[in-house]
């Protein structure tokens, strides 16, 4: 009996301690780029200061970090704003929620051919980022330069469809954002997230149009509906919406990355 009672006991210490290892384990998805190093300063300040262990995971793509949070491999993620995340809610019924914020990414458009929008010809061809909210996104940018008109300009997920006047007979050519920055040669204009814009050498600085700071595409920490509020999600988010990162991410980005926090 007494070995029965002390291998139970072991047992039960054993289990806790997994649950209390799982408790400061974190498993974050960031897209591959500067945005992961920004991450990895959070995660070091979350372990310094708060004994977690945030083990980061890279994508190349904007769908499979939403799909791996939906299914449990990781607690959250890091690298789409709020409209994106929205939509993806309401297209596959997933059931997210916004833990903290972290930068606003303005998006640009560039161009290989031309050093000014005024230069753009009638007939262009543009690249559209073809997830659902960066398109949009991209069209409203255009509706506000009263280069098109679209029926409904507060639409955040506006399509080409949505255009009603384009007098200056622009084509469209919808791509997979991580693409844009490889077809920019072969396009007249390409509107491009400061995601795969940066590690591509673009800058704002280089836009033929940009977002202004006012931006409402504050990208998100996003978890789980329910796990906002735990102790280490919350943690984490403290320790990204400090001073370091911040810093890291002028370094890295310069003027393109304004924190959303403030």
């Amino acid at each position: 009996m007494r070995n029965i009672l002390i291998g139970g006991l072991a047992a039960s210490v054993l289990a806790f301690g997994q649950a209390n290892a799982d408790e400061q384990t974190l498993k974050i998805g960031t897209v591959a780029g500067p945005e992961t190093e920004v991450m990895q300063v959070a995660a070091d300040i979350a372990e310094r200061e708060y004994g977690l262990n945030v083990e980061i995971t890279e994508f190349t793509d904007y769908v499979t970090p939403n799909a791996a949070l939906a299914d449990g491999s990781l607690d959250a993620n890091a690298y789409q704003h709020e409209p994106y995340m929205q939509s993806m809610v309401e297209d596959r019924g997933y059931d997210f929620a916004i833990a903290g914020r972290t930068f606003v990414y303005p998006i640009g458009a560039y161009s290989e051919k031309y050093d000014s929008i005024e230069e753009l010809p009638d007939g262009a061809t543009i690249a559209l980022p073809n997830d659902p909210s960066n398109e949009g996104r991209s069209l409203i940018l255009l509706h506000n330069e009263g280069l098109i008109t679209l029926d409904d300009p507060e639409n955040l997920e506006a399509t080409p469809l949505d255009v009603v006047e384009n007098p200056h007979d622009f084509k469209f050519r919808e791509i997979e954002a991580a693409q844009l920055p490889r077809v920019l040669p072969d396009v007249d204009m390409a509107f491009i997230n400061n995601t795969f814009a940066q590690p591509a050498g673009l800058t704002l600085d280089d836009a033929l149009l940009k977002e202004g700071a006012e931006s409402p595409y504050v990208n998100i920490i996003a978890v789980r509906a329910g796990d906002e509020d735990k102790e280490s999600i919350q943690q984490l988010v403290d320790a990204y919406q400090s001073d370091e990162v911040e810093a890291k991410a002028r370094e890295l980005f310069g003027a393109q990355a304004v924190p959303g926090w403030k």
